[in-house]
């Protein structure tokens, strides 16, 4: 076992991660596509302006992970002795933040309009200077509509790729596109409304998107804070523990030459790194070959598994807990 070199990726998720770059380049071409329909269409709606900033907001995390991808498999330095693995989580915090910093702005922006009962001058569609005896609500449902089926679309094409590689960060992009339909959708009710004369509709529409917004960047913030923080790697999806670190005490406590182990693992980006603690026998012969073996066998137990350190001790305190907090 070869500790500090830089983690290759099987065949699979190998072909899988390059898969992954290649469908947030479609994304970021698509969800441009999809903001350049809305920003043609735009007007004067609150919701619709909105709804066009949330698409751009959306182009963020696939650019970010093409970026994070040139460095993630750099080798390791003096100055980064463990690897450049977390350069997706570090870009993933950056967006995080920024989807929660203009989400709130745009919240206020829509309560304000809303408090001061301002009313969307929806008139008739203008394009490059040209009217047209067209209402403007029409188009832009039209690309409200599009720019739904869209974000929906990428969302599927994610979410396998993310499933089989456990990346968090390519799910949470997944589910955010997915959702892309619940913000245009409240845009189109609220021309609707609009249209009939509930003129607070628009502005409510907005506030509604912006929520979305904040909600997406809060769920992501607490998410790579806390696999910033070392948290225990968790299932996809869920707050509950993996099943892996037990997994791999016990079968660190089937070897022969071991009498008690620990596990403590940690997520970097794809990968999991950690450590495991093992109390020896007294009578076991040639230790360091043994942790050499050892460490080659437990490192197949999952892909993910990188740079797990064997470390002998004398005595271990009880297990922690499996949850605080």
């Amino acid at each position: 076992m070869r500790y500090g070199a830089v983690y290759e990726y099987p065949p699979e998720q190998r072909r899988l991660r390059d898969k992954a770059v290649r469908v947030a380049w479609i994304s970021v071409v698509l969800m441009f596509v999809a903001s350049t329909a809305l920003a043609l269409a735009l007007g004067q709606s609150e919701a619709m302006r909105t709804a066009w900033l949330s698409d751009l907001l959306t182009i963020i995390p696939p650019a970010s992970l093409i970026v994070a991808s040139r460095y993630e498999l750099r080798r390791p330095t003096a100055r980064f002795p463990y690897g450049y693995y977390r350069a997706i989580a570090v870009v993933f915090l950056i967006t995080a933040a920024t989807l929660s910093i203009f989400g709130l702005s745009l919240f206020f922006d829509a309560t304000s309009k809303l408090l001061k009962r301002e009313r969307p001058p929806i008139g008739t569609f203008a394009l490059f200077g040209h009217q047209y005896d067209v209402w403007a609500g029409w188009p832009m449902i039209a690309a409200l509509a599009f720019s739904a089926v869209i974000g929906f679309t990428i969302g599927k094409l994610k979410q396998p790729i993310a499933d089989a590689l456990q990346d968090k960060e390519l799910e949470a992009e997944a589910q955010m596109n997915g959702d892309e339909w619940l913000s245009e959708g409240a845009a189109i009710v609220g021309l609707l409304l609009v249209a009939f004369g509930f003129w607070w509709a628009d502005a409510a529409a907005a506030a509604l998107i912006s929520l979305g917004i904040m909600r997406d960047g809060w769920h992501n913030m607490r998410q790579v804070i806390a696999d910033l923080m070392d948290e225990t790697p968790n299932e996809m999806g869920e707050q509950e523990l993996e099943a892996l670190p037990a997994k791999m005490r016990e079968a660190a406590e089937r070897l022969p030459w071991v009498a008690r182990a620990m596990v403590r693992l940690r997520e970097h980006g794809r990968l999991l790194t950690g450590e495991v603690f093992v109390v020896p026998r007294d009578d076991t012969p040639d230790l360091v070959g043994a942790l050499e073996r050892a460490a080659d066998e437990l490192h197949r137990l999952d892909w993910r598994l990188h740079d797990v350190v064997l470390v002998p001790v004398r005595h271990l305190e009880p297990h922690p807990p499996p949850r605080t907090g």
